[in-house]
């Protein structure tokens, strides 16, 4: 490559990252992508941790600080979460702390409910479904920090659906050093929150690993790992049909999206590593505060919403 061709390279790589910054400072393409690949690594590290993704993360940090499209920064998000969920799914299937066969039940919920939520879109006003969710991410979060100090669920009996379907399993929890065995409860429940978390994601565009972590956390008293793990087997499932739609419409900047990528899968494959090591009770305190960061999100997209 001759040195006139490599100054018009840079000069345009120059003036593209110049425009995605959109802060009229100067961001060298070089720059941009170390940046985006730091922010990147962070985001797969709480998403595998947490069982969320990265684009609660990924998309304010896209569009604020780099001034990149909503719709890149989308199609960028999606892909990550399919990362996300590679990079932590390998991990957590070998160490049997995803269970499948509950995963597999709940996404059919999810994926219902997307089509219902996909269908009835033009029937509902979003500014109040946001705010409606909002609140109730928010008392979700408060309940969640207040079983803070709760390391494994207790007493729990299983209902006859959950006998049925065989929903219990076991892992090697090297935090407590011990095998923990569990089962499901109120599965029907359960079932129905995700089929009302996937309506939402179909209805407002948005993420459902919030409410997957919810629904087993919670309403199936699963164990906070095995809630977190499999959450991030599921979400890639959903995101892999999401980045379809994205790359189609051509709003998957490889630009913005390898980075991204490759930041994810390190973050993911270094937060499975921490996760099994970690304590349920400070999954719960890290879990709390970012369940209060989408709800507020949510709110004010409710509120400034025309």
């Amino acid at each position: 490559m001759t040195a006139e061709g490599g100054n018009r390279r840079d000069t345009a790589g120059r003036a593209q990252c110049a425009s995605r910054a959109g802060t009229g400072q100067e961001v060298s393409l070089t720059t941009f992508t170390l940046l985006n690949f730091l922010v990147s690594t962070v985001a797969g590290f709480v998403g595998a941790l947490l069982g969320l993704g990265g684009g609660v993360f990924l998309v304010p940090a896209l569009t604020l600080l780099f001034g990149v499209s909503i719709g890149e920064a989308v199609g960028a998000s999606a892909v990550s979460v399919i990362a996300t969920s590679s990079g932590a799914a390998v991990a957590y299937l070998r160490d049997h702390i995803t269970n499948i066969r509950i995963g597999m039940l709940l996404e059919v919920g999810t994926t219902t409910g997307a089509l219902t939520g996909a269908l009835i879109a033009g029937l509902l006003n979003p500014r109040y479904l946001y705010f409606f969710f909002g609140v109730l991410l928010l008392y979700n979060a408060y309940l969640t920090f207040r079983a803070r100090r709760q390391e494994l669920p207790e007493g729990v009996v299983p209902d006859r659906l959950a006998l049925r379907l065989r929903l219990q399993g076991a892992y090697r929890d090297r935090a407590l050093d011990r095998t923990v065995e569990y089962t499901a409860t109120r599965t029907l429940p359960g079932l129905l929150v995700m089929y009302a978390s996937g309506m939402v994601a179909g209805l407002l565009g948005i993420g459902a690993g919030a409410f997957k972590v919810l629904a087993m956390d919670q309403i199936m008293r699963l164990p906070m790992k095995v809630s977190t793990a499999t959450s991030n087997f599921m979400i890639g499932v959903t995101a892999a049909a999401s980045a379809a739609i994205y790359f189609a419409r051509g709003q998957v900047n490889p630009a913005i999206a390898a980075p991204v990528a490759l930041g994810v899968l390190l973050g993911a494959s270094l937060g499975t590593r921490v996760m099994n090591r970690m304590r349920s009770r400070t999954l719960r305190v890290l879990f709390a505060p970012v369940l209060g960061w989408i709800a507020v999100q949510m709110l004010w997209k409710g509120w400034v919403m025309p």
